[in-house]
Order: structure tokens, then sequence, then C-alpha cells
């Protein structure tokens, strides 16, 4: 246990290493979310006063727009820590060492949860010092959001870059695009009744509708729905054991073909 700790800490301080020297890099973490933000917090501002019922959720728009980055950065922190080994052919060498294929994804699910909080922490303050509105003020089950949301961008992320190991970089498209295919679906900035009611049921199945009703319960009722939050944590461990399984089945191909010394740009 405790080598097995020492080369995911290992790892992990790599990776901080590639982000303490790329001012660019540290800069991506905050630039994206940041620009979305005020965007969607003008348009809220706006929205605030046509609406009465916009009026009375003050922040819906930019909560759903937080809320949402933390799954897709999630899932991006977790796949791009690991692309940064596949573009930098690095992938053999590691599994050359006594790295274990469950150890690289511990690592690289530490360094999306840092990279998630590099990046949302500040346009959360962000939010507060340019619309006067704090996610904060959500609450406790802010906490039980962010991490039901992490678990479900992590299962995606793993079984992504599962892929993209055993099939190559010609695969690395659905590591921009696998996330966001869901937006329409999550119930981000509407409910999930204003789908058709075939999409309906497919909504429900993943963990982001549950959360953000959630959400706007707080914000529109001041109610705490402990039983979204329960189904959507449930929800999150499943996927995340698929997401593991994925990972851990591809990565078992990737090695009998020989794949893991022919990757790179």
């Amino acid at each position: 246990m405790i080598a097995s700790l020492r080369r995911i800490s290992a790892l992990v301080l790599r990776h901080l290493y590639i982000l303490r020297g790329s001012w660019a890099r540290l800069i991506e973490l905050v630039y994206w979310p940041a620009v979305q933000m005020v965007m969607w917090g003008f348009l809220t501002q706006f929205l605030a006063g046509q609406s009465s019922w916009l009026a009375q959720g003050a922040g819906l728009l930019i909560s759903g727009f937080i809320l949402w980055d933390v799954l897709v950065r999630g899932q991006l922190g977790l796949s791009i820590s690991f692309m940064e080994e596949m573009w930098s052919r690095n992938l053999g060498h590691l599994f050359a060492s006594p790295l274990r294929p469950q150890e690289l994804a511990a690592a690289i699910v530490v360094m999306s949860l840092l990279r998630t909080l590099l990046g949302m922490v500040p346009v959360s303050v962000l939010a507060i010092v340019c619309f006067h509105y704090s996610i904060y003020t959500l609450g406790w089950p802010l906490l039980g959001f962010f991490f039901v949301l992490q678990m479900f961008g992590w299962a995606v992320g793993l079984g992504i870059t599962g892929m993209v190991m055993r099939y190559g970089l010609g695969m690395e498209t659905f590591v921009w695009a696998a996330i966001f295919a869901l937006l329409p679906l999550s119930g981000v900035y509407y409910p999930v009744s204003v789908l058709p009611e075939w999409l309906q049921p497919l909504s429900w199945s993943m963990p982001p509708a549950y959360i953000f009703e959630g959400m706007r319960a707080i914000l529109k009722d001041g109610t705490v729905e402990l039983h979204l939050l329960g189904v959507a944590f449930a929800l999150s461990c499943i996927y995340l054991l698929i997401g593991a399984g994925m990972f851990q089945l591809f990565f078992g191909s990737a090695r009998k073909r020989g794949q893991l010394l022919q990757q790179g740009e």
C-alpha cells in the first residue's frame, strides 16, 4: 500500500510540475470558465429584468453554468492528464515501471480534482465580485453536488481515455466532445420536463439531471431535495465502476496488442 501511494503521489507530482512550468496551462484552467461565466452572468442580469420567474431564481443561470463546468472540468481534467502522457510518448515508459493501471487511474483522478479546484474557485470569486452572486449560498448541498458531478466526470473520462489507449489518437476527438453531447439532456438551464417525453427517461438515467433539479429546488423554493442527491450519488457510483472497468479492459487489450509503446502525437 505504501509503495502504491508513493507511485500515485510521484505521478501527481509530475503533473504538478508540468502545470507549474507552463503558464499557458495555468491560464487555460481559469480562462474558459471565466469567459463563459461572464457571458452567462450578463445574460442572467438581462433576463432577470425581463422575467419574474428568473428574478425569483436569482443566479439560476450562473449556478447552472458553474456546476456544469464542474462536470466538464472533471472529465477534461482527467482526460488531459492522461493525454499529456500520450502526447509526450511517455505511456510505455510509465508501464515499464512498477506502476499499475489502477494507480495511473487514481493519479489522473487526483489531478482532475486539483485542476477543477484551480479553475473553479477563482471563477466563483469572480462571480461574487462582478455579479454579487455567490454559488456558496447553495449551502452544504453544494459539496454533494460538486463531488457527484466530479464522479460522473471521472466515469466518462476513464471510459474515453481507455478508448484512446486502445484505439489510438484517432479517438482524441471524443476527449473534447463526449461530455458536451450530454448537455442538452442534463437539464442545466431548464427542467427535464421541457424535454420530449421519449427523452426524459434517458435524462433521468444520468446523475446531472438530478443535481440540476436539486439546484433549482434550492434556488426557487429554498428546499433541499435529499432524495435527488441520493439517487445522483448512487448513479455516479455505478457509472464510476463502469468507467473504471472500461479503463481496465481497454488497458489489457492495448497491452496484449503492444499498443502502449506505439502511442504518440
